[in-house]
């Protein structure tokens, strides 16, 4: 970060965003006191609803106290302190209930708990992330060496999504100088790049595997446009998730990977004025966008960011910029009577109107996670 740091795009950056923060703050304190621990997931006519109460095990149910979390972290208000812990304590019920549990447990207690115990050091949380490692470790297939996505018939699927969930397990690695965890984390990466990672940097969202030998049967579409197409978060969770997995384990095969990914994924946005469609190689109509995809191949860069120097380095941190302030400039909402901060975000290409260009907590999540990086880049969710 040192190299960025002392650069003018760097400045820049963290000029925006320190300008930005107070709209960030006054929002987020309205939306605490009016949420509370609520577990938002898309914003309905302004509205966030109660996730959990629908669905204990949503694979979204992390960000809300995630972004407390974060918040807690740059403004050290207890309120949010108070609230992402109550959010965490609910969060019990899906480990007790298990079974609707699948590989997104790092999602859920990465952002709940393992921040907790980052900044407070509390026991329970670490006892908490430490109980969804190991369920998530459970679903490694030694065979096929790779972790199993979702649940019902599902059994040789894995998706790209799941690069982001391996920090739970390098960090359980740590925690219990146990390489095992580490392991499962590695194999798995290792088969996302060889069955999800193109050559030109874009990426599948799916790969069936025989769960025998792992040997490969099908790339269906999953939620992009169609098959071989590019579904832009697929792309930002991949470039971020190859970050992570080099940042924990110093393979240039990942950092390789990551930058692959970054170049095509800045190259294609580009086109777009910097606000990713939700698919870069669907029709031009009908005009489908996703910000969610955008900030997080933001968080993505700005983590590349840091390990590159020079040149590079910088040019990662200028690409990040311009999504996020394209992203801000016209598709932000900092009315703090109504809930959800980024608009247009949608959930997959061929889905429900409902998760059609509105606010998801996961964008939300991963714009204040960016905006956190440029002004606190010595603290790491991930």
């Amino acid at each position: 970060m040192d190299t960025i740091a002392r650069s003018g795009e760097w400045a820049a950056a963290h000029s925006w965003a320190q300008a930005l923060w107070p709209k960030i703050s006054e929002k987020m304190s309205a939306q605490c006191g009016r949420l509370g621990a609520a577990v938002p997931y898309a914003a309905i006519d302004g509205v966030y609803s109660d996730k959990m109460r629908d669905n204990i095990y949503w694979w979204c149910n992390g960000f809300w106290p995630g972004m407390l979390w974060l918040m807690y972290h740059a403004d050290r208000d207890d309120k949010y302190l108070q609230t992402a812990r109550a959010v965490e304590e609910r969060l019990d019920a899906a480990l007790a209930g298990f079974e609707g549990l699948h590989h997104d447990v790092g999602f859920m207690w990465m952002l709940a708990s393992v921040a907790d115990w980052h900044l407070t050091g509390d026991k329970t949380a670490r006892i908490r992330a430490l109980h969804a490692a190991n369920l998530l470790a459970g679903r490694y297939n030694p065979r096929g060496r790779f972790i199993r996505a979702w649940n019902r018939d599902c059994t040789g699927w894995i998706i790209i999504d799941c690069m982001m969930n391996l920090s739970l397990l390098y960090w359980a690695s740590g925690q219990l100088n146990d390489p095992r965890f580490k392991f499962i984390a590695m194999d798995h990466a290792d088969t996302a790049l060889k069955f999800l990672v193109r050559e030109d940097g874009s990426c599948n969202h799916i790969a069936v595997l025989d769960p025998q030998n792992g040997a490969l049967l099908e790339l269906p579409a999953g939620q992009g446009y169609a098959s071989g197409s590019s579904w832009t978060r697929g792309q930002a969770w991949a470039l971020y998730g190859f970050a992570i997995s080099y940042r924990h384990t110093g393979e240039m095969r990942y950092l390789e990977a990551a930058r692959r990914i970054a170049r095509y994924f800045c190259a294609e946005v580009s086109r777009f004025g910097y606000v990713p469609p939700v698919d870069f190689r669907a029709p031009e109509e009908p005009r489908k966008i996703d910000t969610s995809a955008g900030a997080i191949a933001a968080c993505g860069l700005l983590a590349l960011a840091a390990i590159a120097e020079g040149e590079e380095s910088v040019r990662h941190c200028t690409d990040a910029l311009a999504i996020l302030q394209a992203i801000e400039a016209a598709h932000c909402d900092w009315n703090i009577l109504t809930d959800g901060i980024v608009q247009m975000g949608t959930a997959q290409y061929h889905g429900k109107t409902d998760e059609l260009h509105v606010p998801l907590i996961y964008g939300d999540y991963f714009f204040l996670e960016a905006v956190h990086k440029l002004l606190h880049p010595e603290f790491i969710i991930w």
